[in-house]
């Protein structure tokens, strides 16, 4: 094995543990996500590049990742705008 993929897999690792542990604010939480797909697409970049020369899939997630960061920021901006912070326990979501 690589250590390329060792190293890679101990990333996606430790970013998986830290978006899932108990978080207090909303940006740190998509810091998180945002570092985890990276790493995935770091992954996928050495996957594809070794298996076929076609990079449209790498294309297509990295424009996915980009729409998933620019909704998870624009949920960032309304939460704190009715909210005023982004504290997970200052708001709650069963409201109506």
């Amino acid at each position: 094995m690589s250590p390329l993929i060792i190293v890679l897999s101990m990333g996606l690792f430790l970013f998986f543990f830290s978006f899932i542990s108990k978080r207090k604010h909303l940006l740190s939480t998509l810091l998180s996500l945002e570092g985890l797909m990276l790493i995935f697409f770091v992954l996928f970049y050495f996957l594809t590049s070794c298996f076929t020369s076609t990079f449209t899939l790498m294309l297509l997630f990295l424009v996915l990742t980009a729409c998933e960061g620019a909704l998870g920021l624009a949920l960032l901006v309304s939460i704190v705008r009715s909210y005023g912070g982004d504290q997970f326990n200052s708001f709650n979501s069963l409201q109506c």
